[in-house]
């Protein structure tokens, strides 16, 4: 019975990836005089293999998309985390060299909200890596 759900949840992975390329990735103007019929991809299709896609996972205990979907998960989970806090971590040492420039007497007071900001920053992503974790190797979805 794997087969069968195996050849489903392909399918659904092609459709879905071809849907996204057709949407963002302009595809170049063809200058043959031979038009190609064009084939949409209904929406209705597509919501159905969505919403497909994670039934058919639990289906067995012996899937192999939870856990390769979790690392996936974990590898997005840290990634946004760090770009996120990276970001954020950025704009605020930018701002207070900014402000240490204009008033410097007053380069101490930003310099200790500066390094309470950045420590919270910080958790956030650390936080993100502790989902990471998570789904890596203690996942609650893997019995």
């Amino acid at each position: 019975m794997s087969a069968p759900r195996s050849l489903v949840l392909t399918a659904a992975v092609l459709l879905s990836c071809g849907a996204l390329f057709s949407a963002f990735v302009p595809s170049p103007l063809a200058r043959s005089s031979v038009s190609a019929p064009v084939i949409a991809l209904p929406t209705a299709a597509l919501s159905a293999a969505a919403l497909l896609t994670p039934t058919i996972a639990y289906a067995d205990d012996s899937s192999v998309w939870i856990p390769a979907l979790s690392a996936v998960g974990a590898g997005f989970a840290i990634g946004l985390a760090a770009i996120g806090s990276g970001v954020g971590q950025g704009i605020a040492s930018g701002r207070c060299i900014d402000g240490i420039s204009r008033q410097p007497e007053v380069a101490d007071d930003l310099r200790g909200v500066l390094l309470l900001s950045l420590a919270f920053m910080e958790s956030l992503t650390i936080y993100g890596l502790v989902i990471a974790l998570v789904l890596l190797f203690a996942n609650p979805l893997i019995k």
